[in-house]
């Protein structure tokens, strides 16, 4: 599917997503937004998608909300009533924490207000030297918005996340990685090839029903107050996925020193427990 402001590419089980408005350092709009959540749903139903890398078109990864309207731009007051008011980028981002395939952020220039905080739920981030970061919010009078209020402290602690909500200050990439909001940095013209053969190696090597559990269960213990909340899952999930075909051929594989051949799909063979969060409360 054609998309107006994302491109997509997939090769090796790899799915490329390169923001698309160069002309606008790749702000975020409405169409934008509208694009983000329908590729997901594909990205989701597609099974040869194995792993996601995100990236921007041209020197710019995403420079935030488009402001070329002007003063009024977060004035969503005449289009809807407050109550009903949803914000467009805590939307795509709560879509990307639900999803079962992981993302791999390829940051490669300027990433500012939804630019940056559209990478949080994404479960790497990578540096290019030439990205810039941007938690601008309080300097535009407005507040951090895309879950970043839920997200940002659990990827950088509350110590660092005020620093930069607080100041609004634009910061390099070396700043970012000391502040452990990227994993690395490495210079431009590396990017996309780190980018890439991490996402080959998740492609490669991995059950895709191990990774989309093991997402979920990572993200979702940040909100847990006991460790019994993750035994019960473990639990739960280590018993369902010991008895099936993908275990077995991971044992097997290992054994045979061999590559695996995971068969299992995310589409259609997710344990009867997920999403477990959606489900009654498990008792103790």
């Amino acid at each position: 599917m054609a998309y107006e402001t994302l491109l997509t590419e997939v090769r090796d089980r790899v799915m490329t997503v390169t923001l698309h408005r160069p002309d606008r350092l790749n702000a975020f709009t409405t169409q934008m937004m509208h694009d983000w959540l329908a590729l997901l749903d594909e990205i989701d139903a597609n099974d040869d998608v194995r792993a996601v890398v995100v990236t921007g078109a041209g020197r710019g990864f995403c420079a935030g909300a488009d402001l070329g309207t002007g003063g009024g731009t977060f004035d969503s007051s005449a289009q809807q009533q407050v109550h009903e008011h949803r914000d467009g980028g805590g939307r795509v981002t709560l879509r990307i924490f639900e999803s079962v395939k992981p993302f791999i952020a390829a940051v490669n220039g300027p990433a500012v207000g939804v630019g940056a905080t559209m990478t949080l739920p994404m479960d790497v981030r990578i540096a290019s030297d030439a990205a810039r970061f941007g938690f601008v919010f309080a300097r535009r009078g407005i507040v951090p918005e895309a879950a970043s209020s839920w997200f940002l402290p659990r990827v950088v602690g509350i110590s660092q996340a005020m620093e930069w909500v607080a100041t609004g200050r634009v910061f390099d990439a070396q700043e970012a990685l000391a502040g452990r909001l990227v994993s690395r940095v490495v210079p431009a013209a590396d990017l996309l090839a780190t980018a890439h053969a991490l996402a080959r190696e998740i492609a490669d090597n991995t059950s895709a029903i191990s990774v989309a559990l093991s997402r979920q269960m990572l993200w979702r213990m940040l909100g847990a107050d006991h460790p019994m909340a993750a035994h019960q899952i473990d639990s739960k999930a280590i018993f369902s996925m010991g008895r099936s075909p993908d275990a077995y051929e991971g044992v097997q594989s290992f054994l045979e020193k061999r590559p695996p051949r995971f068969a299992m799909k995310p589409s259609t063979d997710m344990p009867d427990f997920f999403p477990w969060w959606k489900l009654r409360k498990f008792s103790d």
